[in-house]
Order: structure tokens, then sequence, then C-alpha cells
């Protein structure tokens, strides 16, 4: 994709994002922080079907949302992009400074909002804090989707089945959220868009502000081929004029 389409579509997806975001906190802090529709429900729903096997898997997904999981996959991110040592170092501390950056605001954005989460009594595991937006829902999916952003970049194609896999687990963390009874649905849904704006800044700033990073990371899949100029040294050359024959 070129660096002006990239832009464009970061950041029509980064103002939508924000949009339904701020509509989604204005609509929690207007209710003082009470569940909104279908909350009570989902919550309700989980805390009646948590069988011991599904209840140790949504525990051991929701672990890995929080903590050194997520730093590790935006260290894996820059691996991923840089194609020299140096590179790989720099794109792997702008992936977790990207990533802690997204954690500060969301930090912020949580303390203001101030809401509260559903009954400890539905609790199926540990939490702190205020709960909306999730964090570990927003933490997830920042981190699986830079990582997703990493893999599509180098391999447009044969990545596609590990992006699934990422999206998966992403979407299944914050979900998790919801079915250990520690987060209202509305909760995670504010973390996905969140994330969804701060994935889509994030190009756009790489794209706009740094171009030559994104040349270097489009460049990662451009290899010359048979039909380039870098295939064709005779292209170099201008081409001589044989001179029209002159009749006797």
């Amino acid at each position: 994709m070129r660096r002006a389409d990239a832009s464009d579509l970061a950041g029509s997806t980064a103002v939508g994002s924000l949009v339904a975001f701020v509509l989604l906190t204005l609509v929690v802090t207007g209710q003082d922080g009470a569940p909104l529709f279908g909350d009570q429900d989902l919550n309700a729903w989980s805390a009646d079907h948590r069988p011991p096997v599904a209840l140790a898997v949504a525990r051991g997904l929701t672990y890995t949302g929080t903590g050194v999981v997520p730093y590790l996959l935006v260290a894996l991110a820059g691996v991923v992009l840089g194609r020299t040592a140096r590179q790989r170092i720099l794109f792997a501390l702008g992936c977790a400074g990207c990533l802690a950056a997204a954690q500060a605001v969301r930090y912020g954005v949580m303390s203001l909002v101030a809401r509260p989460r559903p009954a400890t009594v539905e609790w199926a595991t540990q939490a702190s804090g205020w709960s909306f937006p999730s964090g570990h829902t927003t933490t997830s999916a920042i981190s699986g989707g830079l990582l997703l952003l990493a893999v599509l970049a180098r391999a447009p194609r044969g990545g596609r089945g590990l992006a699934v896999l990422l999206a998966c687990w992403a979407v299944l963390v914050g979900l998790t959220r919801v079915y250990l009874g520690v987060h209202w649905f509305s909760d995670v849904l504010g973390g996905w868009l969140f994330a969804l704006c701060w994935l889509s800044l994030s190009v756009y700033a790489i794209a706009r502000i740094a171009p030559h990073t994104f040349s270097a990371i489009s460049a990662l899949r451009i290899r010359p081929g048979p039909t380039t100029t870098e295939g064709r040294p005779d292209d170099s050359h201008p081409h001589r004029e044989v001179p029209p024959r002159s009749d006797p």
C-alpha cells in the first residue's frame, strides 16, 4: 500500500473509532457508571456458565493480556519489521514505547471516568482499579495489533493465518474479562475502540511524520524481479540508432 493511501485509511479509521469511543464514554459518564444495555445480562449469563475447564481456560487467557506477554509481542513485532540488528532494536523500542504510551493515556481516561466494576461476588479472578475502559482488553488489542501489522507488512499473504490467530487472541482476552465477571461488556467495547484508535493514529503518524520509516517498512517485501529496471542492465545505456542505408 502506498504511503498516501495508508495515511488516508489510518486517519479515517482513527477519526471514526475516536468518535465512537468518545460517544461511548459520554454515555457511560452520563449514566454515572451504571451498566448499559445488555451489560448485566451478559455478566449474569457468565456467572451461571462457568464449568471448571472453561474457567481455567479463561483465567489462562486473561493472564496473557497483561504483564510481560504483551511486551514480548511488541518486541517480536519490532524484530519482524527490522532487516538489520539496529533496525530490529529501534523498531522493538518504538513498539514498546507505543504500548507504554497507550497504557498511560488509558489509565488517565480510566481515572477520569471512575466507573465502578461489577459486584465482587461475581468475580472469578482478581482485579484492581476502575472499570472503563478495560486495561487487559486495551493492552492485548494494541500488542496483538502491532504484531499483526508487522506480520502483514512483512508477509502480506503468508502471514494471514498468524494474523487471524492474533486477532482471535486479542478478542478472546477481552471477552474473558466479562466471562470472569470483572468488567462490563461496555468496558471491553471501550477498550477495543481505544486500541483501534491508537493503532490507527500510530500508522498515520508513521506514514505522515516519519515517511522514511514507513518506506523502510514497505521496502521489506520489495524484491527486484526480471521485469524491473534492476534486472535489465542494458536499460542504463542509451540505445544506438542505426543510420538508414543510403542507396548507391
